[in-house]
């Protein structure tokens, strides 16, 4: 007889996870309601739970070179930037000034700024025109999801060996069993299936927020 080796997260459940979680002290409280306020654009937002669990992978695989693709209010940045040492260092990749603004404001609050470069444009544009002998030990892929694909390639190839690529909503709300219409859940699909058989990684894709793919450079 098969059992599932997997629960479903309730509203409840997920609250008791992050409260049972670290990552909720000084600033972050404040960065989680500024998200909350953003009406439908909260769910740009990472939850506590994945912030957690971002600060201690970082801090576990002792990543000193980190970047990010899509910063959004800082809260990713935030969680990045805590499990880095405090010589460490990490790349934001921002679109919006707007959002820039305020992630820096709270990265300042957080006591983090000295740590972090948010770089405003188009995160590919930004990308392509880093040194290709740039090298970062852990990424965090979170932007506009019709150019994964593009980000992740652009990314790994800035990766050290045995670094670490973390793309946030590799599974799209289940759509991607069936993209349907939708052309980011098409191409998120797309990125999973290649993934999964590319030699160039090894590839865990986790049910936890909107589903996490680590992807370890081999």
């Amino acid at each position: 007889m098969a059992f599932d080796k997997f629960i479903s997260i309730t509203p409840g459940l997920h609250r008791y996870a992050v409260e049972h979680s670290s990552f909720r002290d000084g600033v972050v409280p404040n960065v989680e309601r500024a998200g909350e306020e953003m009406g439908e654009l909260a769910a740009m937002q990472i939850a506590g739970d994945q912030a957690a669990f971002i600060t201690v992978l970082v801090a576990a695989t002792g990543a000193r070179r980190a970047l990010e693709v899509g910063t959004f209010l800082g809260y990713g940045a935030i969680a990045i930037a805590r499990g880095l040492p405090s010589d460490g260092r990490l790349l934001c990749c921002e679109l919006d000034e707007d959002y820039a603004d305020r992630a820096r404001a709270h990265l300042r609050a957080a006591g983090l700024e000295d740590r972090v470069e948010i770089r405003l444009g188009p995160a590919l544009d930004t990308l392509r025109a880093m040194e290709r002998a740039e090298r970062f030990d852990f990424s965090f892929i979170d932007a506009d999801k019709v150019e994964y694909a593009d980000y992740f390639e652009e990314v790994l190839a800035r990766t050290r060996r045995n670094g670490l690529i973390m793309i946030d909503n590799t599974l799209r709300g289940g759509t991607v069993l069936e993209p349907g219409d939708s052309e980011s859940a098409r191409v998120t699909a797309e990125l999973n299936d290649l993934l999964a058989t590319d030699g160039r990684v090894d590839v865990a894709l986790l049910g936890v927020a909107d589903g996490i793919t680590l992807a370890r450079k081999r």
